[in-house]
C-alpha cells in the first residue's frame, strides 16, 4: 500500500483506485439503492478502525450495528472496533453540515485514520425541493469535508444517490458539479441481477472504464 493511500479494505477496489483511497481527496462511489454502497464504505471503515486508527462515519442511510458485527468478523472484534469509530447521524441536511464542522474538534483528540459519509445526498435529496439553495449548501458542505482531510492528511469516502439522466439513459450520481468535480475518484456501480460491477468513471491516474464484479455477501462482498 502507498504511503499516501489507504486500504478499501478490499484488493480489487484497492487496484481500481490505484492503490487504495488517497489522503487529502475525496473518493466517491454512486450507484442505485440496494446495488452495495454502504457495504463498501463500512469494509473501508473497518480496514480502518482494523488499522488501530479512529474513522469519522455520517450516517444517513440508516446504520446497521448488525451488518457492522458481520463485516468487523464477530461481536468481539466489533466491540472493539466500534470504541474507534465516531457515528454521527444527522436527521436533516442542515444538521449534517452542522456536524461536518464538529467533527473538527474530534481530530484535537483521536488519532482519525478515514472519514466516511454515507450518503452525501440522502437529506440533500429531500431538500431540494424546499429550498433553491440546496445545491450550493451542498457544495459547501463538501469543501468543508476537504479542507478536513487536506488539514489532517486523510482520505473521504463519500457514497452517493442517483437519479435518470435521460440524455445518456443512464444513472448517474446526484449534486451535479458540485460533487463531481470535488471527487477526485468516482466509482460507479452498476447491478447486473445477482452482480454487480464497480466501474472507475473519474480518476487522475487510472484508466476510466477499469472494474470487476463482486457479490455482497453476509461478511462484505465476494468477487466473481
Amino acid at each position: 500500500m502507498e504511503l499516501n493511500r489507504i486500504s478499501t479494505g478490499n484488493p480489487d477496489l484497492d487496484r481500481i483506485l490505484g492503490g487504495g483511497l488517497e489522503r487529502r481527496m475525496i473518493t466517491q462511489i454512486y450507484g442505485e439503492p440496494g446495488s452495495g454502497k454502504s457495504t463498501l464504505a463500512l469494509m473501508a471503515a473497518v480496514a480502518t478502525l482494523r488499522e488501530g486508527e479512529g474513522v469519522i462515519f455520517f450516517d444517513t442511510e440508516g446504520f446497521s450495528p448488525d451488518r457492522f458485527t458481520q463485516i468487523a468478523g464477530g461481536d468481539d472484534p466489533a466491540a472493539d472496533l466500534a470504541t474507534r469509530l465516531f457515528l454521527y447521524e444527522p436527521i436533516d441536511f442542515a444538521e449534517q453540515g452542522l456536524m461536518i464542522l464538529d467533527a473538527g474538534k474530534i481530530f484535537q483528540k483521536k488519532k482519525i485514520g478515514l472519514i466516511v459519509l454515507d450518503s452525501a445526498t440522502a437529506l440533500y435529496r429531500s431538500e431540494m425541493e424546499r429550498r433553491g439553495d440546496a445545491l450550493k449548501v451542498l457544495g459547501r458542505q463538501m469543501i468543508d469535508l476537504l479542507s478536513l482531510t487536506r488539514k489532517h492528511e486523510i482520505p473521504a469516502l463519500i457514497t452517493n444517490q442517483v437519479y435518470m439522466d435521460v440524455t445518456t439513459n443512464r444513472f448517474s450520481g446526484l449534486g451535479g458539479t458540485s460533487l463531481s468535480h470535488i471527487s477526485k475518484a468516482i466509482i460507479r456501480i452498476e447491478r447486473r441481477e445477482e452482480k454487480r460491477r464497480a466501474i472507475v468513471v473519474k480518476h487522475r491516474s487510472r484508466p476510466e472504464g477499469e472494474y470487476f464484479d463482486f457479490i455482497i455477501t453476509g461478511d462484505g462482498i465476494r468477487i466473481c
